[in-house]
């Protein structure tokens, strides 16, 4: 079963303040990194972004091997990925969904990901909470603790069947819910993902300073 990529990369970048797909990261745009590291997955078929004409422009010039086409976003992001189901077709395949935001994204995580979907129907990149977690009221004062064990953060890619994503995103859309990635849409259908532990790391450029940190990352 193949697989195919959905990047979502169609977003207003409000809290960064500039377009945060084209901001360079050791001379490179943001979104050039993130579709290169799936046209270098194996695992990888052919890879959709979901973002305007202009933005899509910073792929010029990039000799990449495998078929990539480009789709307009929606108003939300769960809207952004249905149009790039759309654009796949009928037939029932493997997809990644990706934040175009995550440059730092490795090849083998791609894989290890689609290996996953293969055996569950559904897998996600993700890592264990570490940190000390505090419930704060509405002044920003601690209040109380919040129980880390088995708390996990979502990161991308995440890899479905096409079928499962689909059907889940036909309630989704019939409700007019909005949800922030697609684990919480096949979870609507009462199905769980396989957590794939994040090796690298694999930050959201979501701010100035993460251009920052991905460079520095990225450096070493």
């Amino acid at each position: 079963m193949g697989c195919a990529a959905i990047i979502v990369a169609s977003g207003s970048s409000r809290r960064m303040g500039f377009d945060k797909l084209a901001a360079e990261i050791q001379g490179t745009p943001v979104l050039v990194h993130s579709v290169r590291a799936f046209m270098a997955a194996d695992g990888i078929s052919r890879v959709i972004v979901v973002c305007p004409p202009e933005r899509f422009r910073l792929l010029d010039g990039e000799d990449f091997h495998k078929p990539l086409d480009r789709v307009d976003g929606g108003e939300h992001r769960h809207l952004s990925v249905a149009n790039g189901l759309a654009a796949l077709g009928e037939d029932d395949l493997l997809v990644a969904v990706h934040d175009g935001a995550r440059p730092l994204v490795r090849p083998e995580s791609i894989n290890e990901c689609i290996a996953a979907a293969r055996q569950y129907g559904a897998a996600s990149l993700a890592h264990a909470v570490t940190e000390t977690l505090k419930k704060a009221d509405a002044e920003g004062f601690s209040r109380y603790p919040v129980d880390r064990t088995g708390l996990w953060a979502m990161e991308t890619p995440q890899v479905f069947r096409t079928s499962l994503l689909r059907r889940g995103y036909a309630g989704i859309l019939e409700r007019r819910v909005i949800v922030t990635d697609e684990v919480s849409v096949v979870e609507s259908l009462g199905i769980a993902t396989k957590l794939i532990t994040s090796a690298f790391p694999n930050p959201k450029i979501t701010v100035p300073a993460d251009i920052h940190l991905a460079s520095a990352l990225m450096a070493s």
